[in-house]
């Protein structure tokens, strides 16, 4: 009995040592806040960009470079975190597969093929799925912070209506590299001076042929520097004031800056241009009764009554308007004979807006359940229109709200950082 009992100590402590040594390998590289930042995060992320970059066939800087490039990156992220944490932002199961289904269905895949797909690229899904919930939620906070930090001027939205109408060619769009010399919050002369001399310098290897992307990932403080820089495809109404005056009139190829702004100097390479295909706006112009079941009322009998409305309607033996007027419990359109007027049907519920699709104008539809109730809908016509004065106004509107949207979330992000304890640890 001693022995079996010494043996089973020797094993303990064999085990003890073992998971000691295997946690050692996992340590703390960087202090975040209340948080951190193990050195198996930041050879994880590293490994992620080497193989996106193998994939792409894409030139990397050293491990060095990497490495300091991904601390930083876990650092925003980790600050997103802990914030997420206090503001309770948190993202379900539910939520996170419904995500994981839209991802793979962009692909024209299903989540089992996404599955096959990251175990051969030695991923586990697990870990997958915690990335996808964490970008979830960092999006989430972000936007919940620089939202407020956003506004937007009636006069702002008129005055690029008018721009966007002199234009004519609001269709251009430009595929930007973008370098970042940062400046902290409260630069000096000498921090000013010094980032401008990189800037300088990081342009004239630029213009010596050096590969932009591999400079971004060495150099860049932009949130998108291991991706090469990579701003994407961008219109010039959409990406910053600076660019957009920056980049109008200029050529494939063409490197622009050192460009001054608040965050620090920018570079940008226009990497490609393209012009906006003639956009059309389907309307549709439809009407509807609804009928919500209750206690007293069934669902089947609620389905049921309208079943029998349609088919009156089709023998004309019932006009619309007035069965609208008197059994449409939507109080918004019932009065007016339950018309909808001119809209775009992706307002519209699902079911609703995929049955208005498959209609004819004058067209009944079948009953059709959503959540507010069922529905006897009749398409009354579509069109297809450029864009009404009021489309252009949302656009403008939207166009104004992404541009300043990127640059108070680089200003939050930056000012978040500066006021943060971090402690890299060697």
């Amino acid at each position: 009995m001693k022995f079996i009992i010494r043996a089973i100590c020797i094993s303990a402590l064999f085990s003890f040592m073992s998971m000691a040594q295997s946690v050692s390998l996992d340590r703390t590289a960087v202090i975040v806040d209340q948080g951190v930042v193990l050195e198996s995060e930041i050879q994880n992320l590293i490994e992620e960009v080497k193989r996106n970059a193998e994939a792409q066939g894409q030139a990397l800087p050293s491990d060095r470079v990497l490495r300091t490039q991904a601390i930083e990156r876990l650092i925003i992220k980790s600050l997103q975190m802990q914030m997420a944490e206090r503001m309770g932002v948190q993202v379900s199961d539910p939520q996170l597969e419904q995500t994981i289904a839209n991802i793979a269905q962009q692909q024209g895949a299903t989540v089992d093929d996404l599955r096959a797909e990251l175990q051969r690229e030695g991923i586990a899904y697990d870990d997958y799925r915690e990335n996808v919930r964490e970008e979830l939620i960092v999006g989430e906070v972000r936007r919940a912070n620089v939202r407020r930090r956003v506004y937007i001027t009636q006069q702002e939205i008129e005055s690029l209506v008018k721009l966007m109408d002199q234009q004519g060619a609001e269709q251009a769009e430009y595929n930007l590299g973008h370098i970042l010399i940062g400046l902290p919050s409260d630069p000096t002369d000498e921090d000013v001076t010094n980032a401008r001399a990189r800037a300088d310098k990081v342009i004239e290897i630029l213009e010596g042929g050096a590969d932009f992307a591999k400079i971004a990932i060495t150099s860049s403080s932009g949130t998108n520097a291991l991706e090469g820089g990579d701003l994407g495809w961008l219109n010039i109404n959409s990406m910053p004031t600076l660019f957009a005056e920056a980049v109008q009139g200029k050529e494939n190829g063409a490197l622009i800056g050192p460009i001054r702004s608040g965050a620090g100097f920018h570079i940008l390479k226009i990497k490609d241009t393209r012009g906006i295909e003639k956009v059309t706006i389907e309307e549709v112009n439809s009407r509807h009764i609804l009928i919500k079941p209750s206690i007293i009322l069934s669902d089947e009998k609620a389905k049921t009554m309208l079943l029998e409305f349609r088919q009156q309607l089709i023998d004309g033996e019932a006009d619309f308007a007035e069965l609208a007027k008197e059994y449409s419990e939507d109080p918004g359109s019932a009065l007016k004979g339950g018309e909808l007027g001119w809209a775009d049907p992706t307002i519209y519920v699902p079911e609703f807006r995929d049955t208005l699709a498959q209609l004819a104008p004058g067209e009944y539809s079948q009953p059709v359940r959503t959540v507010h109730g069922w529905h006897l809908m009749q398409l009354l016509d579509r069109r297809f229109d450029d864009a009404t004065e009021k489309r252009k106004e949302d656009r403008a509107s939207q166009l104004l709200y992404n541009r300043k949207f990127k640059e108070e979330s680089e200003a939050w992000l930056r000012e978040m950082r500066d006021s943060a304890y971090i402690e890299v640890l060697e």
